[in-house]
């Protein structure tokens, strides 16, 4: 039993919030109220929750001398020694063949999806998460493929410009997650992760700003493209409705991150800073008014049907 809450520990349930992007192809497809696709939507939720938690427990493995330097991380299970390396190793295996297995069961460009995730992030655990640059890349782009896994699960369309907002918002965070850990560590900061000795606060302030201006860009740019007659959901009129408060909090999490030292965990942030749980909630609440409710706002110059 001991074991079993080290593993699930070790796969940080936490973190699965990052998941419910998957969610977010049903959303913006106005399948909410479809039963079968919420279910679908769900089941894949669970599914990328276990690949995600498999890599965290891989990752913690080969991250187990650098996490000892760290003065939260040592306290993990494998860096601990509450969880042996072998213990961990047989978990992973067995839920990554069960979840890709059932992953490409429901859907097999989902499977395929899936299973590049888990290919990624394990070269990214194994090997690239020390090459400058690229380690936040990769990071950004495995929000990316969950973003796409959601939309591939219920068979909807994407599009371009929705994938170019996932990626600079994911690359946004990361680099800002970078810059924490840099400045938290200060000089056991190459100890910890060997590829923030590449790093400087000046090269990521220059990598914030521009993935900042890319991340508002994109968003707004879709939001502009969702009103077009030949996008795939046209019932989108008056999504540029919600760009402001993509605007708010972006700017609210750069606030955070430059004065009071926050980023390390985004998830916590999201859940924890009431400003931003309170737009992000907003927001939401205006993306469903806008593609659910769409003929009651008719009245709306660019939000009535088109």
């Amino acid at each position: 039993m001991a074991s079993f809450w080290s593993v699930l520990l070790t796969m940080r349930p936490r973190q699965w919030i990052k998941n419910l992007l998957i969610f977010a192809g049903m959303v913006y497809a106005g399948k909410m109220t479809h039963g079968p696709s919420v279910a679908r939507a769900v089941a894949a939720f669970v599914l990328f929750s276990a690949l995600s938690g498999v890599v965290y427990i891989v990752n913690d493995i080969f991250d187990i001398e650098q996490d000892r330097h760290h003065p939260t991380k040592s306290k993990r299970p494998i860096a601990s020694g509450r969880l042996a390396v072998g213990t961990a190793w047989l978990a992973a295996a067995g839920i990554a063949l069960a979840a890709l297995a059932l992953s490409f069961w429901m859907s097999p460009p989902f499977g395929l999806c899936a299973l590049v995730y888990v290919c990624m992030m394990f070269a990214y655990s194994l090997r690239l998460k020390a090459v400058v640059i690229l380690d936040v890349l990769i990071l950004a782009i495995g929000f990316v493929l969950r973003a796409l896994a959601g939309t591939l699960v219920i068979s909807v369309e994407t599009t371009p410009w929705f994938l170019s907002c996932v990626l600079f918002l994911a690359l946004f965070i990361a680099i800002c997650k970078r810059r924490h850990e840099l400045l938290l560590l200060n000089d056991r900061a190459g100890h910890h992760r060997a590829v923030l000795r590449d790093y400087s606060t000046e090269l990521l302030d220059q990598m914030v700003s521009a993935s900042t201006a890319a991340a508002v860009l994109s968003y707004a740019l879709w939001a502009v493209a969702a009103q077009s007659e030949h996008a795939p959901h046209p019932e989108f009129r008056g999504m540029i409705l919600t760009v402001p408060f993509v605007v708010y909090g972006i700017f609210r999490y750069l606030f955070l991150v430059y004065h009071r030292r926050e980023g390390g965990a985004p998830e916590v942030l999201f859940l924890t800073d009431r400003a931003l749980l309170i737009n992000v909630v907003l927001w939401l609440m205006v993306v469903v008014l806008l593609i659910y409710f769409h003929d009651w706002l008719s009245w709306l110059p660019i939000a009535g049907p088109t």
